[in-house]
């Protein structure tokens, strides 16, 4: 009777217990679906408002006028809207960058993940990565004051120019770019390798021939990344670029990024409802398809190149 007893009073407690961790779990899930909910939300406001005033700007200025037109010069009295000067700044500075930061990017993930013994690689990869944690506005002035003046001494560049700002963005964006890269290659099973040298592969032909191909979609997604990143760049082209918005592929010359453009009507010169303050909007628009389009092909791509092992 007694064993009966303490049999009952251990399943009370027990289900006491499932009770009580499945009331936390609950609780848990609202709060983590909660904090979801925040960041959809938020990112749906930000939409909203963005094309709410872009779609109150093409009331004002056509199509044709932000597309065709090939002048930016909505604060000046002769106004014109073409949005190419502003997309071509941004785009030279972006291929500037990944020129730098795909090889340095590349060869450092190759390093530490194939040549680097342990110890070199946990000291060189959180050094490498720190450069991820300079704020941006160091990294525009060191381009401005040290990159420019000893480019200059070689070659004729305006003090503000594309080329100090896109180097200075490719050594920026190179732990975007070399962080994802390493854990690609170092996802790819040891037997791939131990396979290739088994066939008589030197090293350096099993990383070319198998280890690179196996980590495609991880390696091109850190690129994609990277553009992404070299697109929204702000301060380091504001600073070290110019404010200039030229439809032009001469890296010598000043040029101005969207983002930089957004910065100078952030600065508060244009009244808020203005033709001038909505420019923003527009220009944020296209920045933000630019970069949309940028994620979706990133993860098509990892989805498409993506090397599943057992």
């Amino acid at each position: 009777m007694q064993s009966a007893n303490y049999q009952d009073d251990f399943n009370r407690r027990s289900l006491e217990k499932n009770v009580s961790d499945d009331i936390q779990d609950k609780i848990v899930e609202i709060v983590l679906f909660c904090c979801g909910l925040v960041s959809v939300f938020t990112t749906i406001g930000i939409v909203i408002i963005i094309f709410q005033v872009t779609f109150e700007f093409f009331q004002e200025v056509s199509f044709a006028q932000f597309f065709l037109d090939t002048q930016w010069t909505p604060l000046f009295a002769d106004k014109h809207f073409g949005i190419w000067p502003l997309v071509n700044g941004t785009l030279l500075t972006t291929a500037i960058a990944m020129s730098v930061a795909i090889p340095l990017g590349l060869c450092s993930a190759i390093y530490l993940s194939e040549y680097a013994k342990p110890k070199v690689a946990a000291i060189l990869r959180p050094a490498v990565e720190l450069l991820a944690g300079v704020p941006t506005v160091v990294y525009g002035y060191f381009a401005l004051l040290f990159i420019t003046p000893l480019l200059r001494n070689i070659i004729p560049l305006e003090i503000f120019n594309a080329l100090s700002a896109g180097l200075m963005m490719g050594v920026m964006i190179t732990p975007t770019v070399g962080s994802i890269s390493l854990d690609a290659i170092r996802a790819v099973p040891l037997s791939l390798r131990e396979g290739a040298y088994a066939l008589g592969l030197t090293k350096l032909e099993a990383i070319f021939r198998i280890v690179l191909p196996a980590a495609l979609s991880g390696i091109t997604a850190s690129i994609i990344l990277g553009i992404s990143r070299a697109v929204g760049e702000t301060m380091t082209v504001l600073i070290a670029a110019g404010q200039q918005p030229r439809l032009t592929l001469n890296l010598m010359q000043s040029v101005e990024t969207m983002t930089a453009y957004m910065a100078q009507i952030s600065g508060g010169d244009s009244p808020r409802g203005s033709l001038n303050y909505k420019t923003l909007y527009a220009v944020g628009a296209v920045l933000f398809l630019i970069t949309l389009a940028l994620n979706i092909v990133s993860n098509w791509i990892a989805k498409r190149f993506k090397e599943k092992y057992e």
